[in-house]
């Protein structure tokens, strides 16, 4: 069996694929801009020397484009061409459910994924559960005791990332291709008000939700490039209009088991810090 190669294979979704990959025995080519352990391999986007050298022997891609980089397109194109040149039947692209196929700059790239790819998925997840947890700014926010958004009492399907791997894996390996677009929740929606209450209960952390408006909001991301900010707020502003206000059953129906509900989440992976 030739090689799947996983793009970002340190990274929230990335790092599970390769996890979930191995479990089934199938061989793995981690790539990655910081290589930590032996056997991963060093890829950066703006390199494309180290295109070829992470291609080779591959016959699926897990595909996660740039992050922070408002129109990836043009960093992710010439590795999709050498991907189909060098023989690679499969790509699995990691999108997100605020994303379709008119959104400038991100938009294009699911596009040009069924176009170039004989065998295809495009991921659309929901935000994830793990934000909460970790290195996330919300993770951040949790521990202070405050979240700060700009979504209004919108509600998110939020959704566990090993859910989303566990759908990338049967996508990845599955006898026959997909071909589709996945959309991808949780069981639940719920506003970060919400989501908010459920970490207090369960932890005994008190957390509560701040909303805001949207020129608050691009004050605290002014760390981030200006146009990736506007992104970023863009999103919250959607789900305040309740863009993300919906449930699929896309976890069960692809692995054949339910998909992990926010409160079981928290309370087995806890809030650190």
């Amino acid at each position: 069996m030739r090689d799947v190669l996983v793009i970002g294979a340190t990274g929230t979704t990335g790092s599970r694929v390769a996890a979930g990959l191995a479990e089934r025995g199938v061989p793995v080519r981690a790539a990655t801009r910081t290589p930590r352990v032996p056997g991963h391999i060093r890829f950066e986007w703006a390199d494309t020397d180290t295109h070829r050298p992470v291609l080779k022997g591959v016959r699926a891609v897990y595909l996660i484009a740039p992050i922070g980089v408002a129109d990836p397109l043009p960093l992710v194109e010439p590795l999709l061409h050498e991907a189909v040149e060098s023989g690679v039947r499969r790509i699995v692209l990691l999108s997100s459910s605020a994303v379709t196929d008119h959104t400038p700059g991100l938009g294009a790239l699911p596009r040009l994924v069924r176009a170039m790819s004989p065998e295809w998925t495009v991921l659309r997840p929901s935000w994830f559960m793990n934000n909460f947890t970790g290195d996330h700014p919300v993770a951040h926010g949790v521990r202070a005791g405050e979240i700060v958004t700009a979504t209004g009492s919108g509600r998110v399907g939020f959704v566990d990332a090993e859910d989303v791997a566990a759908v990338a894996v049967r996508a990845l390996t599955d006898e026959r291709p997909h071909n589709t677009d996945h959309l991808i929740t949780g069981p639940q929606a719920l506003s970060y008000a919400d989501a908010a209450a459920i970490i207090t209960d369960v932890t005994g952390r008190p957390v509560r939700h701040r909303a805001v408006d949207v020129p608050e909001l691009l004050e605290r991301l002014a760390a981030y490039p200006p146009q990736f900010a506007a992104i970023l707020a863009a999103l919250d502003v959607g789900i305040a209009a309740g863009g993300e206000d919906r449930l699929t059953d896309t976890v069960a129906r692809v692995t054949g088991r339910p998909a992990r509900d926010f409160r079981t989440f928290i309370g087995e992976e806890g809030v650190t810090g």
